[in-house]
């Protein structure tokens, strides 16, 4: 028990640092996209810490796998460097005992992916994407951000604003430049403009203090104007945000219900994720082994190699199921099946104490080479 109690300190210890680093990249590099999208006008400035934490919570289920994993590795591989493993295989006990105080430190990960990967991802991103798609259906002049210029979504017209006041709707310093059904350019410019709604329900654009140019300098049908006040009708591109917010957004309950190749690809993933999960914090156990004599980061690299491989087959299934190549019933559990598999004979493999590379025949050899040459040494002497 305090054996038990001890490893499970420093693996919420080892936990909590590798959480908070993964996540900390992981916030960054969000951040930076984000910032990137609502500098160009495609998300509302506004919006930016919302659509940080729907995606973070997207990419939770995978930092918490890598979490998992890496805490578990790095424990063992500690053990193994300060020679603890050697008095643990010394007093009669096998790597097998480490199972039951890993997976106390690890169901509750698993669980907890398994909730988010579940429920909590397609929630996030159905947000995410009302966020968005949102701001897509807001009129053009509301989308425009101050020193740039941005085109409508009819692509005939554009706009660009030098400023915004304290007033919500309302541009200063105006540029418009329309194309008109004849192909004929009109250009105004005005000191102020602002969004009004009438009793229907009907959006207008209202310009002030400006000026009015239709044509070309020049030509004879070149036309200029000055106004106090212009009113342009705006077309409301306001509708009830849909449903079809793509699979990544659908509940499971609706991915189950929907059964076509698309939603049951989806649901290849968000099965997967926490036997992942599961599967390689048991791996971890065997596969912290390392030389004394040697750095522990080459264990680091295979571990993320061992990681990406995994999630990107699991990624060839999933595309496989929406290719229609594969069967959901045929795609899910193979590769989890051949993961159990690797698992289950490293562990035979580290648990063959006769065997010629078995860790504590490693660690004993390493142990007398050490010996022999501390007495050649004072041999010589």
């Amino acid at each position: 028990m305090i054996f038990q109690r001890a490893l499970r300190r420093e693996l919420a210890s080892a936990a909590g640092a590798t959480f908070t680093v993964l996540f900390s990249i992981l916030l960054t590099w969000m951040l930076i996209g984000i910032l990137g999208k609502a500098a160009g006008g495609k998300v509302a400035s506004a919006d930016v810490m919302s659509l940080m934490l729907f995606s973070s919570l997207m990419q939770l289920p995978t930092i918490l796998i890598l979490t998992g994993f890496i805490s578990v590795l790095m424990v063992v591989t500690r053990s193994y460097k300060e020679s603890e493993m050697v008095v643990w295989f010394a007093s009669g006990l096998s790597l097998s005992r480490w199972i039951a105080p890993v997976l106390s430190f690890g169901l509750p990960l698993v669980v907890a992916i398994g909730a988010l990967s579940l429920y909590g991802t397609p929630w996030a991103q159905q947000k995410s994407d009302a966020y968005v798609a949102r701001f897509e259906k807001r009129e053009d002049l509301q989308k425009v951000t101050p020193g740039q210029f941005r085109e409508s979504a009819g692509s005939n017209r554009i706009f660009f604003v030098e400023g915004v006041s304290g007033e919500k709707n309302v541009v200063q310093n105006v540029f418009v430049n329309t194309v008109d059904a004849n192909g004929s350019a009109v250009v105004v410019v005005a000191k102020e403009g602002v969004i009004n709604t009438d009793a229907t329900g009907s959006r207008f654009l209202v310009l002030k203090e400006g000026r009015r140019y239709q044509g070309i300098p020049t030509q004879s049908d070149f036309q200029t104007m000055e106004f106090e006040q212009y009113i342009m009708r705006v077309e409301s591109r306001q509708q009830e945000l849909g449903a079809d917010l793509g699979v990544r957004a659908m509940s499971t309950m609706a991915l189950i219900e929907a059964n076509n190749r698309f939603t049951m690809a989806e649901l290849v993933w968000r099965v997967s994720a926490p036997l992942i999960a599961l599967l390689l914090i048991l791996l971890a156990i065997p596969l912290g082994f390392v030389n004394p004599r040697a750095g522990s980061s080459a264990n680091l690299i295979v571990a993320l190699l061992i990681f990406f491989s995994y999630s990107n087959l699991t990624k060839v299934l999933e595309a496989s199921v929406k290719q229609g190549r594969l069967s959901f019933g045929m795609a899910w559990w193979p590769l989890h099946l051949l993961a159990l598999l690797a698992v289950v004979a490293l562990f035979a493999w580290r648990l063959n104490v006769n065997h010629r590379y078995h860790p504590l025949v490693l660690l004993a050899s390493f142990k007398r080479a050490r010996c022999a040459g501390k007495q050649s040494k004072a041999d010589t002497k």
